[in-house]
């Protein structure tokens, strides 16, 4: 399943090695975003198995005893969890496509997504190695301490006002006021 160029959100990424401050930098970005009106959603790729589920809970139990989907709903938010069972993983596209209507889905992870992406860079990351040049979709870089060997604008890593800039220009996303009246009544 894929989403065509209509009902497609803008999407914008954010890459980087274990502990350069991706996760800091997307939540300062979809608070920035939100407080400016826009509906965000995001995606975080893990490279490990994961679990948001607690051992012996009822929804746990229904995983355990072989079910394929399992939903936790309440009156503040519901949740889905998917058990692959040894099937493959789902393409970005796929997990996109299950997403509500919004105006930008931000992602962590995803490194090889061809979606326009700024690279977190701290001194204190697990690996230093630039990852924009071997990236074309890399359009900024966000870092901790000066970058110089690079022709991409790099912004301060905590500059999150001028880094949310950089993404609704990159994006192309609208002012909130300015969405179609028919994106309005999906709200």
């Amino acid at each position: 399943m894929t989403l065509d160029a209509q009902t497609r959100p803008r999407i914008f990424g954010i890459s980087g090695w274990k502990n350069s401050g991706k996760t800091g930098l997307a939540v300062r970005i979809v608070t920035e975003l939100t407080a400016r009106g826009y509906r965000v959603s995001t995606i975080k790729h893990a490279h490990h198995d994961f679990d948001i589920d607690k051992v012996g809970a009822d929804s746990w139990r229904h995983r355990q005893a072989g079910a394929h989907e399992v939903a936790l709903v309440s009156g503040t938010r519901y949740a889905i969890m998917h058990e692959l069972r040894g099937a493959p993983e789902p393409s970005f596209e796929e997990i996109l496509a299950r997403l509500a209507p919004c105006d930008i889905v931000i992602i962590e992870g995803y490194k090889r997504e061809p979606v326009p992406k700024i690279e977190a860079r701290r001194l204190e990351a697990k690996n230093r190695e630039p990852l924009a040049p071997g990236d074309p979709h890399i359009v900024a870089i966000a870092a901790d301490h000066p970058v110089d060997e690079t022709s991409l604008p790099v912004f301060d890593l905590d500059d999150t006002q001028a880094i949310t800039d950089f993404v609704v220009s990159v994006t192309g996303l609208p002012e909130p006021g300015n969405r179609p009246a028919a994106e309005l009544l999906t709200e």
